[in-house]
Order: structure tokens, then C-alpha cells, then sequence
């Protein structure tokens, strides 16, 4: 067999990367501008100044809590871009506590943004994917798409949906070309995290239960993301991949 020299090719694809500004979106923005796409980043209002500033990347504000918002930054991208032929959803958010204390604005929140948004945004640019018969969808799902967790039950709630919400997705739009997948990141050092890896106790009891004999960084999940947007993953449709430094194989 003759290997494709376009197989990994991803230059010139028009990205929207949402979550941009934080640890995870700005690896990933700032790989997708390496391998030659073109990148729309999406950033809360406020954020934007954070936002990697690289030839190609464009930055757009957008409130992901807000539906009217959402559907604006599809139409923004669009606009900048010229179209979206990749879909990343980096985005999300985290109220740690215990099930008992929380309060049902916060539980709603963490499902607005984690699980609705991500619904919402795909719905926003499936359209033009299907008529075009190709496009990618790549949700960010997490550990708690599979467990339960510690003090986040609403955070597992939405990721738990974020994963069945790829495979039924995956299901509708798989026959007219479009992928829809997603990656579970492991333990991985952001903000979104640091009450758990600033935690003495916590982190050591990640690590060692992590194979790979250590915490996660931003930069792991850009090979993921990268391989998920090109013509090498064609055929992978409603996987949720685990980027987890060994950690659900223990």
C-alpha cells in the first residue's frame, strides 16, 4: 500500500477552535496555524487580548452561555473564514463542591456550557458541512465522560452527555460525510484543574495511578486534535478517544 502524502495534510482547512483562550485551545490553536490551517478562535468578552496571535488566527467573542451568542459566532467564523471545515470545541467549565451545596445556577451553568453550547455550535455548522459532504466535528469530552468524579457532579452530568451526544450526532451526520468525534482528556495542568494538581494529596493521588508517571499538558492533546481534523481519520466516526497518560487502563 502506497501511503498518502495528503493523508495528514491540513493546510488551508478553516478551523474554529472555541476555548481558545485557555490551556488547551491555545495549544491546539497554535498547532492548527502550524500545520498551515486557517483559524477562527472563539474567547469569552473580555478574553480576547489572551487570544494566540498568529498570522491566520482571527479572534471573535462570544458567550457560550448565551444561545443568541452562539449562533452568532458560527456566522462570525463563517465570515471570516469563508466557510468551516473543522469544528473544535475546547471549551468548558467547572464549579467544584459537594452535590449537596450546589446551587442549582451553577449546576445549570456547567450544563449551558459544557453540554448545550457544544449541541448548539454543532447544530450552527452542520449544515454547511453536510452540503458540502465533508466536514469535522471534534467535541471535548473528559475522564468524567466514563466516571463518576469528585465533588463535580455536574461537570460528569454534561461531559457523561457531551459523549453520547458525539455518537448520536456521529449517527445523523456520519452518512453525508461528516465526522463527529470527540477526545477525553486525562488529567491535564489548566486552570480548569488546579484546585485538584494544587492540591497536594489530590495530585499525588493522580499520579500514581497515571502509567505514563505523569501529569498532562496542553501540548498532548494537539497530535489528538491534529489526527481527528485530517483525511487520516475519515473512517473514525463517534469515538470518543482518551488522551489520559494511562490512566482508564489501570
Amino acid at each position: 500500500m502506497t501511503l498518502s502524502p495528503t493523508l495528514f495534510e491540513l493546510s488551508g482547512l478553516r478551523v474554529l477552535v472555541t476555548g481558545g483562550t485557555g490551556g488547551i485551545g491555545s495549544a491546539l490553536v497554535e498547532a492548527f496555524l502550524a500545520a498551515g490551517a486557517r483559524v477562527a478562535v472563539a474567547a469569552r468578552p473580555g478574553t480576547e487580548a489572551a487570544a494566540p496571535r498568529r498570522q491566520g488566527a482571527v479572534c471573535l467573542p462570544a458567550d457560550l452561555s448565551a444561545d443568541a451568542s452562539i449562533r452568532q459566532l458560527a456566522g462570525d467564523a463563517r465570515d471570516a473564514l469563508g466557510g468551516i471545515d473543522v469544528l473544535v470545541q475546547a471549551h468548558g467549565n467547572v464549579f467544584p463542591g459537594p452535590a449537596m451545596t450546589l446551587g442549582l445556577a451553577e449546576f445549570e451553568s456547567q450544563l449551558q456550557v459544557n453540554l448545550t453550547a457544544t449541541f448548539r455550535l454543532a447544530q450552527a455548522v452542520a449544515p454547511e458541512m453536510v452540503a458540502r459532504r465533508r466536514g469535522k466535528i471534534i467535541n471535548f469530552a473528559s475522564m468524567l465522560t466514563f466516571q463518576g468524579g469528585l465533588n463535580a457532579c455536574a461537570y460528569a452530568a454534561a461531559k457523561g452527555g457531551v459523549g453520547q451526544l458525539t455518537k448520536a450526532l456521529s449517527n445523523e451526520w456520519a452518512p453525508h460525510g461528516v465526522n463527529v468525534n470527540a477526545v477525553a482528556p486525562g488529567y491535564i495542568k489548566t486552570k480548569l484543574n488546579r484546585h485538584v494538581w494544587t492540591d497536594p494529596v489530590r495530585h499525588d493521588q493522580v499520579l500514581a495511578r497515571l502509567t505514563s508517571g505523569r501529569w498532562g499538558e496542553p501540548s498532548d492533546l494537539a497530535g489528538p486534535v491534529l489526527f481527528l481534523a485530517s483525511p487520516a481519520a475519515d473512517y473514525l466516526h463517534g469515538v470518543i478517544l482518551p488522551v489520559d497518560g494511562g490512566w482508564l487502563s489501570r
